[in-house]
């Protein structure tokens, strides 16, 4: 079977009545495993620090470290993530992903101590690596070009709805005073990654091996441009798009994991159920929006719309920041505007970030060119939690906020300027 779409019956150039009804079953299989794993995620999703520090007992500081070691290592893991995809296939290293990712889960459930702590952080650290890049490549082989772009979108829907429906769940069980009730979570969570990996197993042939050469474009085989990385970063597109991602992203989702509910219970006085419900809100924007979304976007400029999404961002961080200046029943009313006007950016964003990056890679490096994707994630999910936590504990909350609103404008510029960068097909206003 060929690695890349399966054509379907009625032209690429027709739009589907429905979003859904145009998925192969390739693409459902894909995004059925992806909306199990997201389950198990949410269902330990924010409690390894709570796990480690206080079930465990190793304290925060330790459980704390663990968690940014997390991270860097991942950086430090997945430019070579990306070359393994584009020499190996995108689906071989998503199932070593899976696999290894449920061993980090599972020896989570058996820690005593800090270093069988810090084993199972480097073996789930390595598992998530292995995940975002062969994935995002998977589904731009298996998919029409025409429709990537709406595959994206729902792989971020289901993706939240995991998350979201796992979080519901989990509130129900854990318990400090009972480790074992997040064991029962971290053990789940392995099953969870298996059970994608049963899903795509019978996928044979799709997505293994590099891409054959007669589907490499014409010219590129011969070019005397560097092959590896070096040819992503002789991609000016690719780096303005990464640049400017690394600012929207750094100031959008950096910024709201960490900042968002220290600046509300510390500044606005807000409890901690109030800070749940904000990200309850935002989730449901997401789940109920997101189709209506794809189908609005659809043959729009893609830089365009990222300028609407750091210009959406910054209008929801103005929102939040003033609430809490007002009596505590507007205050909440105002930062679930706001939240939901991040959720609607949201929608956006996350079909038209990855259809660029795979609009812009050759097909023998896409693994690379989504591993630089998934590289900008994680720096501005540690810049981005890192600088919140900094400025916030140093009460520097007005400088904070007029940062990410900075931020999110100064995006908005970039991607608008990105449009000079891209041809008609990549910035989705031409069909393939």
């Amino acid at each position: 079977m060929s690695s890349q779409y399966i054509p379907e019956p009625e032209s690429a150039a027709q739009a589907p009545a429905s979003i859904l009804s145009a998925l192969n079953q390739i693409n459902r299989r894909i995004l059925i495993g992806n909306a199990i794993s997201s389950l198990g995620s949410g269902l330990t999703f924010s409690f390894l620090v709570i796990y480690l520090g206080q079930a465990r007992g190793l304290g925060t500081t330790a459980a704390g470290l663990i968690v940014a070691y997390i991270a860097i290592l991942g950086l430090l893991l997945t430019p070579a993530v990306g070359t393994l995809v584009d020499r190996l296939g995108p689906r071989p290293i998503l199932m070593c992903g899976l696999v290894v990712a449920a061993l980090g889960s599972l020896l989570l459930v058996f820690v005593q101590d800090l270093p069988m702590a810090i084993l199972a952080a480097t073996v789930l650290s390595a598992g998530q690596s292995l995940l975002w890049p062969p994935q995002a490549a998977l589904l731009a082989r298996v998919t029409d070009p025409n429709r990537r772009q709406d595959l994206f979108g729902l792989q971020f829907l289901v993706l939240n709805l995991g998350l979201g429906l796992g979080g519901l769940i989990s509130a129900t069980i854990v318990d400090v005073a009972h480790p074992g009730s997040f064991t029962l979570l971290y053990a789940l969570d392995a099953v969870a990654f298996l059970i994608y990996l049963v899903i795509i197993l019978p996928m044979r042939g799709v997505g293994v091996g590099p891409v054959p050469a007669q589907e490499i474009k014409e010219g590129a085989a011969h070019s005397t441009a560097p092959r590896g990385y070096g040819r992503v970063l002789r991609d000016r597109a690719m780096v303005h798009l990464s640049i400017a991602a690394v600012v929207m992203l750094t100031c959008g989702y950096g910024a709201l994991e960490v900042g968002l509910p220290t600046y509300l219970t510390l500044d606005g006085g807000l409890p901690a159920a109030m800070v749940a419900i904000a990200y309850a809100v935002n989730t449901a924007v997401i789940v109920v929006a997101q189709i209506f979304v794809l189908r609005r976007i659809r043959g729009r400029s893609r830089s365009r719309l990222g300028a609407v999404v750091g210009l959406t961002w910054a209008a929801s961080w103005l929102l939040i920041g003033v609430s809490v200046a007002f009596p505590v029943w507007l205050c909440i009313t105002l930062v679930c505007i706001g939240i939901a006007l991040f959720g609607l950016g949201e929608t956006i964003w996350s079909p038209i970030g990855p259809a660029i990056v795979n609009e812009l890679a050759p097909e023998e490096l896409r693994g690379r060119y989504n591993a630089v994707s998934g590289w900008v994630w994680s720096v501005s999910g540690t810049v981005g939690p890192a600088l919140a936590a900094v400025m916030l504990g140093a009460q520097l909350s007005v400088l904070w906020l007029g940062l990410v609103i900075a931020g999110c404008l100064a995006a908005a510029v970039l991607m608008a300027r990105l449009h000079q960068r891209l041809t008609p097909q990549q910035d989705g206003v031409a069909a393939h």
